[in-house]
């Protein structure tokens, strides 16, 4: 490289580009001062040096604003055009440094040294030559974007340095590459730089040829299945199948998206959806999954109702549907505080337990009602098939979800409250058992994965509130029990049965009967009379019969024009409902030898019971009559042979069990009746019948004894006195150890009872058979 001396020619700042020795190059000139320095150029033999300046946006570049290095070139052509610019043509001659910028005013002018190659050319020159021309005949041959004439252009160069600028020139680099290039003066070094900017340039063409083969390939895939639709749309339209099975697909396709289902879930829909595609539409499988692909997409995955956790309006909703039931509705609403502060509904299972017409169907309702979620009802009584719960296989003809999936179609929301009615009528046999299946469902910590056999993938029921109904408690399967926290409604007052009928079941009859207030009105003492004389239950259902039968009866009047207002009183309510069904008061008349009232728990509320002994010559036989189950047979010859080991005491012939055989009989024979609270009654009855001395009527009782005389706890004593109050009876006789249960008993029925907690059957002769010392 030989170094000329110092030289000053006109300055061309360039944006962006670069010239290179031994290049032509076409440039458009705007700037005043560019425009100053060609002119000056074409009176200075037209040589002008070009070079690079750092910012593309500075105006007017100062010294330090430029490249060291740039390129001494000729004008060979210049254009002035229509706007003002100069179109110049330049030819590189050789390098240039940049030394000192100058000021013309108008213009500016360079003072740089002048680089000309001046290389002898050696064997390891021509060898890189080959070496270059090869690799860029390689990179050409990728590119494609190297016209024919450039390439011709650059094979005919003789000399490794006007090369090198060549190839440099015709590769896309950016500036600060070409710069580098620029500056490096020795050949060799300059050779070596080039080549490995055009293997790197080369790998990178390779790259971008893979991507662009593998992008049109998916192209081509795409237009080629576009092609085969859009075909197959036109034969189902020639078959008279306007809509087609694509759009079906197309539409189920959205649908699956919009679902909102889980990841794993939605790779197994498509999957399936892929192969209903596939499938002739009369082949039998394509049904299946139709209706597979049809559940799925109508699941509430994602859809919920958001919640309204307000206490207060909890509490105005259940006081406004319900009466009375005071223990439930603080239970719900503890319940339903736990959850505003937890802000989440995840907990207990609650079980509403208690007699058939009680209000527990309604109560859910009124849940659902005060926390704004939709409300799912499902009636579990007589199901025995365990895919009823589970759902079926889809192996199966005719298969479908089981009934929880079933609700939650139904409800359109994943987090409704759903009513489990009858838990405790399931039953099992050859089919399995739905009870172990419900396990699951009701199971807090193992319902957010639950899996019905028909859809196959796990459903979260989590958000799901749960609220199950029981009649009887004692059919429940123990683990199930387990899982759900046991609310008891034990049954009405006489004064709540008046103020529901009064506020709720009487307006809602007059409604369905197409009445109003203004012409068929009740008063409260014929209520009174039909709660007392026309139903004896826990709940209220006879109760809105009897009403719903008034309604009948007023309607008839009224259109056949014979009234125009009525109202039921006391007085008229025989006329209407004709002679009472049950007597008011005490069971008995009188007071008679041989015959107790004890009180007894059913699925139906309590209710009272009259035991009867009568003795007449014999050997000592017992007789039990009245369709009883073993624990009152039990109890019964528990109480006979406490009777014979304190005869002395009680004042009975010691030889009485070889005179005399003994009944002892429960009315209503067709009944069946079991449980261990009857021990106390059976045997004041027979030391009564053994004694001849008479049992007080007023007086009822409940207890089991054993052979020692104590009296043990039993269960349900607040559904027995309600029943003892409803059937007149004044006084109460509970073991000493049910004391506790009487928090549960409302103060109504504890005002109108005199309630006496025993613990010895000594203390219940003293107060239930007349004659006895008190």
């Amino acid at each position: 490289m030989k170094v000329t001396s110092e030289k000053v020619v006109p300055l061309l700042p360039l944006r962006g580009i670069s010239v290179f020795p031994s290049t032509v190059g076409h440039l458009d000139v705007g700037r005043p001062k560019s425009i100053q320095a060609i002119k000056e150029a074409a009176q200075n033999n037209q040589y002008i040096f070009l070079i690079s300046q750092l910012d593309s946006d500075t105006e007017n570049p100062a010294k330090d604003e430029l490249y060291e290095f740039g390129t001494v070139a000729k004008i060979t052509q210049k254009m002035s055009l229509s706007n003002g610019t100069y179109r110049i043509t330049v030819e590189g001659l050789h390098r240039g440094k940049l030394v000192d910028v100058f000021d013309q005013d108008s213009y500016a002018e360079a003072l740089i040294k002048e680089y000309k190659e001046d290389w002898e050319i050696t064997l390891e020159h021509r060898a890189l030559m080959r070496t270059l021309l090869q690799h860029f005949k390689q990179y050409s041959k990728l590119s494609k974007r190297i016209l024919p004439d450039t390439i011709a252009g650059i094979v005919k160069q003789d000399h490794p340095g006007k090369l090198a600028d060549a190839i440099t020139d015709a590769i896309p680099l950016d500036e600060q590459e070409k710069q580098k290039i620029l500056s490096t003066l020795d050949i060799t070094e300059r050779i070596q730089m080039i080549l490995n900017l055009l293997q790197d340039e080369k790998e990178l063409l390779k790259l971008e040829e893979k991507i662009a083969q593998q992008v049109k390939k998916n192209i081509d895939k795409t237009q080629k299945e576009y092609f085969l639709r859009e075909q197959l749309k036109v034969i189902q339209r020639e078959l008279g199948d306007r809509d087609g099975k694509t759009e079906e697909v197309d539409k189920l396709l959205t649908r699956i998206e919009e679902a909102g289902m889980s990841e794993t879930t939605k790779e197994v829909v498509l999957k399936e959806l892929a192969r209903y595609e596939k499938l002739p539409p009369s082949a039998a499988e394509a049904g299946v999954i139709r209706n597979y692909l049809e559940w799925m997409v109508s699941l509430p995955w994602s859809k919920s109702t958001e919640d309204t956790l307000n206490l207060q309006r909890s509490e105005k909703i259940l006081n406004s549907e319900h009466e009375g039931l005071h223990e439930v509705k603080e239970r719900i609403l503890e319940y339903l505080a736990v959850q505003q502060l937890t802000n989440s509904l995840r907990g207990p299972i609650l079980c509403l337990a208690g007699p058939p017409g009680v209000g527990k169907t309604s109560l859910a309702k009124s849940i659902a009602n005060s926390l704004s979620r939709k409300f799912v009802r499902i009636s579990l009584g007589g199901v025995r098939d365990e895919s009823e719960i589970r759902g079926h296989r889809r192996t199966y003809i005719g298969a479908m979800p089981g009934r929880i999936i079933q609700g939650l179609k139904k409800a359109e929301t994943n987090n409704p409250v759903f009513l489990l009615d009858e838990i405790d009528k399931m039953s099992n046999d050859f089919r399995g058992d739905p009870a172990s299946a419900m396990l699951e469902v009701l199971d807090p910590e193992q319902n957010h994965t639950f899996s019905d056999h028909y859809i196959e993938e796990t459903f979260d029921l989590s958000n799901v509130l749960f609220i199950a109904t029981a009649n009887d408690l004692s059919t429940i399967p123990g683990p199930l029990r387990d899982r759900m926290e046991i609310i008891s409604l034990s049954g009405y007052t006489e004064l709540e049965k008046v103020s529901i009928g009064k506020k709720h079941l009487f307006p809602k009859q007059l409604s369905k009967h197409g009445l109003n207030k203004s012409s068929v009105q009740i008063r409260d003492n014929a209520l009174v009379s039909i709660v007392r004389h026309y139903t004896r239950e826990a709940g209220v259902r006879n109760l809105d019969r009897v009403l719903a039968k008034l309604c009948r009866k007023a309607a008839k009047i009224i259109v056949s024009g014979e009234k125009q207002k009525l109202i039921f009183t006391d007085k008229n309510i025989e006329e209407f409902l004709g002679k009472k069904t049950f007597s008011y008061g005490q069971m008995e008349t009188e007071d008679q030898v041989g015959v107790a009232t004890g009180l007894a728990y059913t699925a139906f509320g309590g209710d009272t019971l009259s035991i009867e002994v009568s003795l007449y010559p014999g050997k000592g036989k017992l007789s039990l009559t009245g369709k009883l189950g073993d624990v009152m047979k039990e109890s019964a010859q528990a109480a006979f042979s406490y009777i014979r080991s304190k005869v002395n005491e009680l004042g009975i012939e010691p030889d009485f069990h070889e005179k005399y055989d003994i009944h002892i009989h429960v009315p209503e024979g067709a009944v069946p009746k079991d449980g261990p609270s009857a021990g106390i009654t059976m045997a004041t009855a027979l030391i009564s019948a053994l004694t001849n001395k008479p049992i007080r009527k007023e007086v009822g009782m409940t207890g089991e004894i054993t052979l020692r005389g104590r009296v043990l706890p039993i269960g349900g004593l607040k559904e027995k006195l309600l029943s003892a109050h409803r059937a007149g009876l004044t006084t109460i006789i509970i073991p000493k150890e049910n004391e506790k249960d009487l928090e549960n008993v409302p103060d109504t029925v504890k005002s109108a009872l005199t309630i006496i907690p025993v613990s010895h059957l000594d203390d219940v002769l003293r107060y239930a058979i007349v004659g006895v010392k008190q």
